[in-house]
C-alpha cells in the first residue's frame, strides 16, 4: 500500500513504525510542517507504566524509548501550601523534543522518509495514495478543509493555560493550587529530565482578566507566574519557549474517516492535559489503526470502518473523563475556597467519575481512611 502521513508527531510516527514492521513493502512517507528540531511545550507525561501498552505491538520501539523516561510512584496535591501526597498513581515523563527525536530516528531507521518544513494544507499531493493519515494535530489543516464530512465540533473551554518549564526538578507529578489577590493559580508540574520540569500554569478566565494578563508581554507574564509560585519554585526560574496563553479546544469528530482519509491523534479528538493521556491516546490510536489494517488487509474502507467501530468505545470513555476533569478545573476557585486540603485532594481524585471510594481505598488506603473518619457513610 501507498501510505501518506501528514504530521510527524507521536500518532503518525507510531503508525508508520507499526505498518512498516508489518510489511516492509508498504510505501510510507511522512510530511511535517515544522522544522526537525522544533516543538512547543517541555515534557509529556504518561500515566502508569510508560509505554507498556505498546510493548506487545512494537517491542523494538519500546526498547528505544523506555530508558529515557523519568518515573515516580505517586502524585501530590498542594492546597494553598498544604501538601497531600496521593499513592497508587504512577507516572512517567520525557522531554517532548527528546521523544520526537527518538521516534524520528526509529522511523527513519525503518526506511520511512520524513519531509520537514512541508505544509500539507490539501490532498492535492496525495492523489495516488491508497490511504492518507491526518495526524497533524488539534488544528489539523486536512480535517479543517472537510469538517462537514468528518462531523467536526470544537468546544473552546474558558480556562487559560500557558506551557512553561523550570530548572527545578520536582520529585513527583504535582498539582499546586495557590490563592492570589486575583484568584487561584494552578500549576501542573513534573520532572521530565534530571534538571528540568514542565510547569504548566492554568487559571480561570475571571482570574486571567483580574490579573491583567491581557495587557502583559511575555516577560511580565512569566514574572507574574514566578511571583505566584515563588514558594514552590524555591528560587528556580520559569523557562519560556515562546510560551503564550491558550484556551483548550475540545475536539470531536463523529466520522473518523472520509474516503481514504483517516484522522489520528489530536486531529481526531483531544483529551484535556489534566488526565495525562494525550500522547498515549495518540499512540494507542495508531496501534488500533494498524490492527484494523492487519485484520482487513489492503481493504481500506473496511479497515477504516473497523478502526472506528473498535476504537470508539474506549476513546469515548476517556474523553468523557477528560471533559469531566476540565470542568472540575473550571470550578477550582470555588473548590479551593470551600474545601480543606484533605477534602480537596479527595475531590481531585474522584473528579472524573471513574474513581469511586472503593478505588480510592485500593489506591491510597490512608487517604480513604482519613476521608472515612469524616464521612463514615463512605465506608459502608
Amino acid at each position: 500500500m501507498k501510505i501518506r502521513i501528514v504530521g510527524a508527531g507521536p500518532a503518525g510516527l507510531c503508525f508508520a513504525s507499526l505498518m512498516k514492521r508489518a510489511d516492509r513493502s508498504h510505501d510510507i512517507a511522512i510530511v511535517e510542517r515544522s522544522p526537525r528540531d522544533a516543538t512547543w511545550g517541555f515534557g509529556v507525561v504518561f500515566s502508569d507504566r510508560a509505554l507498556e501498552f505498546l510493548r506487545a505491538d512494537d517491542e523494538a520501539l519500546v526498547r528505544e524509548l523506555a530508558p529515557h523516561f523519568e518515573s515516580w510512584p505517586r502524585i501530590a496535591i498542594v492546597h494553598d501550601g498544604t501538601r497531600v501526597p496521593v499513592a497508587g498513581n504512577g507516572f512517567s515523563s520525557i522531554g517532548r523534543l527528546q521523544l520526537l527525536t527518538l521516534l524520528h530516528r526509529h522511523v527513519e531507521g525503518l526506511g520511512v522518509p520524513i519531509r520537514f518544513d512541508a505544509e500539507a494544507t490539501s490532498l492535492a499531493g496525495f492523489a495516488d495514495a491508497d490511504v492518507v493519515v491526518a495526524a497533524d494535530g488539534a488544528f489539523s489543516s486536512i480535517r479543517g478543509a472537510r469538517e462537514a464530512a468528518f462531523g467536526t465540533t470544537v468546544d473552546w473551554r474558558p480556562n487559560r493555560f500557558i506551557w512553561y518549564g523550570t530548572t527545578k526538578a520536582f520529585d513527583s507529578l504535582t498539582l499546586t493550587f495557590r490563592r492570589t489577590a486575583h484568584g487561584v493559580f494552578c500549576a501542573h508540574h513534573y520532572r521530565y529530565a534530571p534538571d528540568r520540569s514542565t510547569f504548566l500554569v492554568e487559571v480561570t478566565e475571571p482570574t486571567w482578566q483580574r490579573a491583567g494578563f491581557e495587557r502583559m508581554d511575555e516577560r511580565e507574564t512569566l514574572a507574574a507566574c514566578e511571583r505566584a509560585f515563588a514558594a514552590d519554585l524555591e528560587g528556580h526560574p520559569i523557562l519560556s519557549n515562546r510560551s503564550h496563553w491558550r484556551r483548550f479546544p475540545a475536539v470531536w469528530n463523529e466520522r473518523w474517516s472520509t474516503g481514504n482519509v483517516v484522522l489520528l491523534g489530536d486531529a481526531l479528538r483531544t483529551a484535556h492535559f489534566s488526565i495525562g493521556s494525550g500522547t498515549r491516546l495518540a499512540m494507542e490510536d495508531a496501534v488500533a489503526l494498524a490492527k484494523a489494517f492487519a485484520a482487513c488487509g489492503n481493504d481500506v474502507p473496511a479497515a477504516l470502518a473497523r478502526f472506528q467501530a473498535e476504537r470508539l468505545p474506549p476513546v469515548r470513555k476517556i474523553c468523557d473523563a477528560a471533559n469531566a476533569s476540565l470542568r472540575w478545573y473550571e470550578q477550582m476557585d470555588e473548590r479551593v475556597s470551600a474545601l480543606d486540603p484533605l477534602e480537596f485532594a479527595y475531590s481531585y481524585m474522584t473528579r472524573t467519575g471513574r474513581v469511586d471510594h472503593a478505588e480510592v481505598r485500593r489506591l491510597d488506603p490512608a487517604l480513604a481512611a482519613a476521608y472515612e473518619a469524616r464521612h463514615p457513610q463512605a465506608a459502608a
